[in-house]
């Protein structure tokens, strides 16, 4: 039987590259006490209060068929929030989405296709190559090195530009390495994309997850609003990634243009999330600054634990839920040194190298368990760097 294209773009742009969560997934199963440190899903439950909007919205019957765009509450308290960053934002620049994965995939597949490059900056969220492929573009890496903190800088960018480039994926704050880019770096990237003419999608799902640094986005500065379109969700602001209620925001000429995709695919998403969604925008809750202080006192814990371990090093992040811990001092590869950690230790980790060459040296680990369980998966990474450093120093 015939398939297309789009299985062989596809093919090796799955789960495969989760193959290390999915074994630990299936030990655990299996009954083996295991430290689970791989997905980036927060362990905080969504705020009570939204749980009861929520069920209040279906008890009200709100489980009918939406529209394309998106239910007006939702819309307009999207626009009240990205209005507070640009004073020009209305309903019209909003679509709604179940979830950022989603609305990923549909701007992509409204700005590039098949012969079109898509930059996007090495490390990279796992799905990033998946949802540029699935258009016919191909992605053009723009490394992201560990000196520069995995900022991406505006000459490794001007760089990686060929003639076909359309599109500039960013992602700040950044999944794996927790960078999160400055104004002025910001600045450098949007003149490039305006003497090439690029589109700038802007991924900020962990907008609300910065700890020191002052996030920053092209979508923000006047001189590059025709050219920036930012996708977001509450998956990881309020700790509800199941409910899958996200969205983009874009110039009102792009949203015109991509909403016939958006309503091709799934016409609208569900009232009573919607209806959340708009709660969760609306009010103050403090589940993201909870997790702030967390995720921020636990990349601490783990930098002074494993400070004097012999062969690795940790990458404080600036944001996010996850820190990186380079382990090439220990002469072995992230791959190499995540699976021993799993076998011979009982701590999942991802190795860096599911992200992209340029963490291939590296550990990306989750910082959404308990302190206890943070300083104990430390005390068995230390044992294992510990153990094969003193072997490649024998061998040296």
């Amino acid at each position: 039987m015939r398939y297309a294209s789009i299985t062989s773009r596809l093919a090796d742009l799955g789960s495969g590259k989760w193959s290390l969560h999915i074994r630990a997934r299936q030990l655990k199963a299996s009954g083996t006490d295991l430290i689970e440190l791989t997905i980036g899903e927060p362990d905080l439950p969504p705020d009570r209060a939204l749980l009861d909007e929520c069920q209040r919205a279906m008890y009200a019957g709100r489980y009918r068929y939406s529209n394309g765009r998106g239910e007006p509450a939702l819309v307009a308290a999207l626009a009240d929030k990205y209005r507070r960053r640009r004073a020009d934002v209305t309903a019209e620049n909003i679509l709604c989405f179940p979830g950022t994965q989603t609305g990923l995939f549909a701007v992509m597949l409204g700005l590039a296709e098949a012969g079109d490059g898509v930059l996007v900056g090495d490390p990279l969220y796992a799905t990033y190559e998946g949802v540029i492929r699935s258009t016919g573009a191909h992605p053009v890496l723009v490394p992201l090195k560990p000196h520069h903190g995995f900022h991406m800088q505006a000459e490794d960018l001007e760089r990686a530009l060929t003639p076909d480039c359309r599109v500039l994926l960013l992602n700040t704050p950044h999944n794996p390495t927790g960078a999160v880019l400055t104004a002025a770096e910001i600045a450098a990237i949007g003149d490039i994309a305006r003497r090439h003419d690029l589109w700038i999608v802007c991924d900020e799902v962990y907008e609300e997850l910065v700890f020191e640094a002052v996030f920053a986005s092209p979508f923000d500065k006047p001189d590059l609003a025709e050219r920036t379109v930012v996708v977001s969700s509450i998956s990881k602001s309020h700790a509800a990634p199941g409910f899958r209620s996200g969205w983009a925001v874009g110039p009102a000429e792009f949203t015109e243009r991509l909403l016939p995709v958006s309503e091709t695919m799934l016409f609208g998403q569900q009232p009573f999330i919607a209806d959340m969604t708009a709660y969760a925008l609306s009010h103050e809750i403090d589940t993201a600054s909870q997790m702030r202080e967390a995720y921020k006192r636990r990349a601490g814990r783990i930098a002074v634990a494993l400070a004097r371990t012999p062969g690795i090093s940790v990458l404080p992040p600036e944001a996010g839920m996850f820190a990186l811990i380079d382990v090439a001092g220990t002469g072995l590869s992230g791959e190499a040194f995540a699976w021993a950690l799993l076998e011979e230790e009982g701590v999942a980790v991802m190795p860096g190298s599911s992200f992209g060459s340029q963490a291939r040296d590296f550990l990306r680990v989750s910082l959404t368990v308990a302190d206890e369980l943070i300083d104990e998966a430390c005390r068995r990474i230390a044992a294992l760097a510990e153990r094969h450093t003193s072997r490649k120093e024998r061998r040296a």
